[in-house]
């Protein structure tokens, strides 16, 4: 992309909240779930979206806003789904229970498995791409190899489904978040594992009684935030033992039952959350007040994300289907 080139060579500068509407993308026909942008910075023009529509998509997000390729390798709802850190492949992961590794280029799979649960979350280790964790309708979280096709490593833990996973960086680590079987018992919403023995390190982590639908780390700060369903995301460290800050509280959006996912400025400055009433709330990281609301959708605006490379760029999608860019 031309646009993103002059950006490549200097440091991200200051995220502003945007403004505009630069595109409108309406070709999925349900929900979308989930949308990231390509990982390789040359290549972060394109922009991957999940759907309940069956299908995985991929647009030029910053130059045209067309959809540039379909995937329909799913018989149900897509749930998840991530770029392998080459920008080559999509990993996707669905209600049907199967997972793919597609070639965006050919689009053929490189790798697909069946599971024996629902998916619901996907991610690749940050180290070493050929590995990946899934969770979904299962008390049990899997790490993946690619190279073999196999799950190599399973984490069980005493709850009904995994709803995010984190890794905290180097991967060493990883969160999940999860339904907890007993709503009367506050722990283990968050749990905290050791990536190589599978060992629990810590499920003592969130005591309030709200289920956390999203997880998101600060790109410079040893801190991650979390989604809850009690309509405000809450902070942690990211170390040991994962301390909640009580004079942090990011509140104001509604969440309702709905995966609502929240992220931070690739300069850690704002953090940025969809709202069931298809807002986005901006909040600013340092005060937790709200900096702005952008009225983005008429349905539940589910994710936020803006752009690695190119200062405050950002991707928007909602439970009718639609996803924008603004700027």
């Amino acid at each position: 992309s031309e646009l993103i080139k002059p950006y490549l060579g200097s440091r991200y500068k200051l995220t502003e909240v945007p403004k505009s509407l630069i595109f409108y993308m309406s070709k999925h026909s349900g929900p979308v779930n989930e949308i990231q942008w390509c990982p390789v910075r040359e290549h972060s023009h394109v922009l991957l979206s999940a759907s309940m529509d069956k299908t995985v998509k991929v647009w030029d997000a910053v130059d045209t806003g067309c959809c540039l390729k379909t995937f329909s390798c799913h018989s149900c709802a897509v749930r998840a789904a991530q770029w392998s850190s080459c920008g080559r492949r999509i990993l996707s992961g669905g209600f049907d229970s199967t997972l793919h590794l597609t070639d965006v280029e050919t689009g053929k799979q490189v790798f697909s498995s069946k599971t024996e649960f629902r998916i619901s979350a996907l991610k690749f280790h940050p180290t070493e791409s050929n590995i990946f964790l899934c969770g979904g309708f299962s008390p049990e979280v899997k790490a993946w190899d690619i190279r073999t096709s196999k799950v190599f490593r399973v984490y069980k833990a005493a709850v009904q489904q995994t709803l995010d996973i984190l890794f905290l960086p180097e991967g060493r680590e990883f969160l999940t978040s999860t339904d907890a079987v007993s709503r009367d018992s506050a722990d283990r919403t968050i749990i905290a594992w050791d990536f190589q023995s599978a060992a629990k390190i810590s499920n003592q982590i969130f005591h309030e009684r709200y289920t956390c639908p999203s997880l998101a780390l600060h790109p410079k700060e040893s801190m991650f935030v979390s989604q809850t369903n009690g309509n405000y995301m809450a902070l942690f460290s990211a170390q040991r033992p994962y301390r909640i800050n009580k004079k942090k509280r990011y509140e104001g959006h509604k969440v309702e039952g709905f995966a609502v996912s929240c992220e931070f400025s690739p300069d850690g400055t704002l953090l940025v959350t969809g709202s069931s009433d298809g807002k986005v709330f901006f909040y600013n990281y340092h005060t937790s007040r709200i900096v702005r609301t952008l009225s983005a959708h008429k349905e539940a605006c589910v994710s936020a994300i803006f752009h690695p490379v190119l200062p405050s760029l950002l991707a928007t999608c909602d439970w009718a289907g639609e996803i924008k860019i603004w700027q």
